[in-house]
């Protein structure tokens, strides 16, 4: 137990003020200017969003370079999950933008005759992007998207993890944008924490469950509004009616895509024990056609991304031995070679209770697969755990499909494929319990940004609602009566 300090007695002297918050300048900088940025039309914001989307395609290679120096990214990859997610959103969001900054006409009840009404949106101030290490350009990038259409002041902390990145990211900002508009930050927890400090309008903070605990607590202390997209164990049922080759492809790409460093990634599989051994087979086909195309091993392939550090690979290392401790069978994969922060893609089966694989996210390249007889043997064992942010489900059953997505709670969903749900700019995406609040990408990332301020405009001197002002007399008590019971 630590000691509890004594107030200071009058023979201490007078006591020193508390040190101010180190960024404390930049955040007034920003909140000086936020209304200016609130202030700007369609035209000001698309033209703030036109400069990044053109600075993405001249800066291509550097940000293949960038990505491929933290955790040796693939290039496609980097295109096909950094930049062109990115795009997506840039183009989604400036194509919507007019009609979202529109004011939305509502309609009026009978007992608000004579009254017109509106939602406005604007924009909530100056807001904190708190992004992670796994996708570290696309999901500091999109938020950031979301925020500038909202017309918001902005901060990014990106994650110290992948330093190049981080590094390129600040060259973004530095060449695109003001300091009092948009400034970035860089280091590590406790930078992150003295930010929290500060009192932000709106908080979005991408990574675990855990650190999101810390952020939620810290918004609680300004009552700032707060996104949190964070993760959790995401199922992937293949039932007995699923096209298994096809299911195979889809999930090693889903699973393996980032090296399993993918917050919506299928973390385990529950398979219908009749087709558990013929689905395994596709999935080592699968592994091998993408990883291992020539022959020359897997841990050659250019098409395969690296743990990010030593540190979690460690982990992952340390999950894969406790399953292999407690009986597990390794039926594809398995190597590890701490020198290159490689883990193979490996198939775990025979996985008992208990095992620490099947309790915490894996966030890597290691996937269980658990079997079932019933489908509503899987909707117990989801349920029965924290919701997850994704579930998917492989299925030519109708009936199943639906069974499945109405009867287990998750974040967003994908039938008959896995992963590309985040990326479609019509999609709310977020959690739901432990895997998240509030939600991202598009209309709702824009929302989530905005204050919707509702609007009612009464006509000057109209009576309507004065009549049931006090004093309540029988007259005044009987229209109340007729309003209650009526409208």
């Amino acid at each position: 137990m630590q000691p509890v300090a004594s107030g200071p007695s009058a023979a201490s002297g007078p006591v020193a003020p508390a040190p101010a918050n180190a960024f404390q300048a930049q955040f007034d900088a920003l909140r000086r200017h936020a209304p200016a940025l609130r202030r700007e039309g369609v035209a000001e914001r698309r033209a703030r969003l036109q400069k990044l989307s053109d600075w993405l395609h001249a800066n291509r290679t550097a940000i293949h370079e960038a990505l491929h120096a933290d955790f040796r990214k693939p290039s496609a990859e980097t295109d096909m999950t950094e930049i062109w997610t990115s795009l997506v959103e840039l183009n989604h969001t400036s194509k919507h933008l007019k009609q979202w900054m529109a004011r939305r006409r509502v309609g009026t009840s009978l007992a608000l005759l004579g009254t017109r009404s509106w939602v406005q949106v604007e924009p909530k101030g100056v807001a904190l992007i708190i992004s992670p290490w796994n996708y570290p350009f696309y999901l500091a990038v999109g938020p950031l998207i979301s925020a500038i259409a909202a017309g918001n002041a902005v901060v990014i902390k990106p994650a110290e993890q992948t330093p190049a990145t981080s590094a390129l990211l600040q060259r973004l900002c530095e060449e695109l944008f003001r300091p009092e508009e948009v400034v970035l930050i860089q280091g590590d927890k406790e930078v992150a924490t003295e930010l929290l400090k500060l009192p932000w309008d709106h908080i979005f903070f991408t990574g675990s469950p855990e650190v999101g605990k810390i952020v939620m607590r810290a918004a609680a202390e300004h009552l700032s509004g707060l996104t949190l997209e964070l993760g959790g164990k995401n199922p992937a049922v293949v039932d007995e009616t699923a096209n298994l080759r096809d299911a195979a492809e889809k999930i090693v790409w889903g699973k393996f895509l980032n090296n399993g460093q993918t917050c919506v990634a299928p973390d385990y599989l529950l398979v219908q024990e009749s087709v558990q051994p013929a689905l395994l087979v596709e999935l080592k086909a699968a592994i091998e056609r993408a990883y291992n195309p020539d022959g020359a091993g897997i841990q050659h392939s250019e098409s395969l991304a690296r743990v990010v550090n030593h540190h979690h690979l460690a982990r992952l290392a340390g999950l894969l031995e406790d399953a292999r401790t407690r009986g597990a069978t390794v039926a594809a994969g398995g190597t590890v070679d701490a020198a290159q922060n490689y883990i193979e893609p490996t198939i775990l089966t025979n996985v008992p209770a208990g095992a620490r694989i099947l309790e915490e996210e894996i966030f890597g390249p290691l996937l269980p697969v658990l079997t079932f007889k019933t489908l509503s043997e899987t909707t117990e064992y989801v349920n029965a755990r924290l919701k997850p942010l994704a579930q998917y489900v492989f299925s030519n059953n109708a009936e199943n499909r639906r069974y499945l997505l109405d009867n287990i709670s998750a974040g967003g969903a994908g039938v008959n494929e896995t992963v590309l749900h985040f990326a479609h700019p019509e999609l709310p995406t977020g959690g739901v319990g432990n895997s998240g609040l509030g939600k991202a990408h598009g209309h709702a990332g824009f929302l989530a940004f905005s204050n919707e301020k509702g609007v009612m405009r009464q006509r000057v001197g109209f009576t309507g609602i004065k009549a049931m002002y006090p004093p309540y007399t029988p007259k005044v008590r009987k229209l109340i009566s007729w309003l209650v019971k009526y409208l």
